[in-house]
């Protein structure tokens, strides 16, 4: 377990939770260093004094904030530490909400553990725990870290409280421009869709990897020992163009999924997509020869991805 990056407690009514804020994820992200192309060399961030031209040491440096264009306010850390806030050492729960009603996009993407921190604190803990695991509420709570004041979600997770940094409401952005605009949907293309999300649904997500980072790894792998990288698979389809025919795609990627998963997909009609009335005979006579090839292309694009 990794060292404690912040201690102070839960603030619960009347309660107190003496606790320690342990990181509940690590990075395993391939990391790489900045070099010279032409011999390797280590290119390195260097920390210069503007006002008097040299390098300074990390003790030399503190924060500065910028009132105006030629003007600085020195702060201190002992400044931001000593601020009048009753967050600055407690995790104070504000409310508790249904775990429903929080959007996701809120979720900042930090999480920690919370480990109660001594003996006295063991009984509490296991009380706000199992309170919270009896019903489908959370803890929305401020805690006060890093020179800001963070909104913080609680919940239970193998009988430990996690904490979910959340993002405050002004900082999230307005989605409704994104949004399509005059799309007519059908419902039975919204039921297809409907049954390709029950296909595909799993309550157990443990088993996918990050396979960029295995390609990568193997790259490094054969570099290091002198060789040339893996060649990329010849066999990857790139995307095509739009599908024509929606519900015949819905329809295939249904049939897919059954099949990776064991099921009986059964016959599935292909309903063509509504077309414009046709005044000439000849073309509409042809119309049905080139839905076909649609729909086959269609399949082998789902087939390929």
């Amino acid at each position: 377990m990794p060292r404690p990056l912040w201690s102070g407690a839960i603030s619960f009514g009347l309660v107190t939770i003496p606790v320690k804020l342990m990181s509940a994820t690590e990075d395993r992200s391939v990391r790489f260093h900045q070099v010279h192309t032409q011999d390797l060399g280590r290119v390195r961030v260097r920390k210069y004094c503007e006002a008097e031209d040299r390098e300074v040491s990390a003790a030399e440096i503190g924060k500065g904030y910028e009132v105006s264009r030629d003007t600085l306010v020195a702060v201190t850390d002992e400044e931001l530490e000593q601020m009048p806030l009753p967050t600055a050492k407690a995790i104070e729960i504000v409310a508790f909400a249904p775990a429903a009603s929080i959007d996701p996009v809120r979720l900042s993407g930090d999480s920690y553990f919370l480990q109660y921190d001594g003996p006295v604190a063991a009984k509490p803990y296991a009380l706000i725990a199992r309170a919270l695991a009896r019903n489908t509420k959370v803890a929305v709570a401020k805690l006060a870290w890093h020179g800001r004041e963070r909104l913080v979600l609680l919940r239970v997770r193998d009988g430990a409280l996690v904490a979910h940094v959340l993002k405050w409401d002004d900082e999230v952005r307005d989605p409704s421009e994104l949004a399509p605009k005059d799309v007519t949907v059908t419902d039975s293309e919204i039921d297809e869709a409907v049954l390709l999300v029950d296909s595909m649904t799993t309550d157990d997500i443990s088993g996918y990897r990050d396979e960029y980072r295995k390609a990568l790894e193997a790259v490094l792998e054969a570099k290091a020992e002198g060789h040339q990288p893996p060649k990329p698979s010849t066999e990857a389809e790139e995307p095509g163009g739009k599908v024509v025919d929606l519900m015949a795609a819905l329809q295939e990627s249904v049939r897919n999924a059954q099949a990776a998963r064991g099921e009986d997909a059964g016959d599935a009609e292909v309903h063509e997509m509504p077309t414009a009335k046709k005044t000439d005979g000849k073309a509409a006579g042809k119309a049905p020869a080139k839905k076909t090839a649609a729909v086959k292309k269609s399949a082998r694009r789902q087939r390929g991805a």
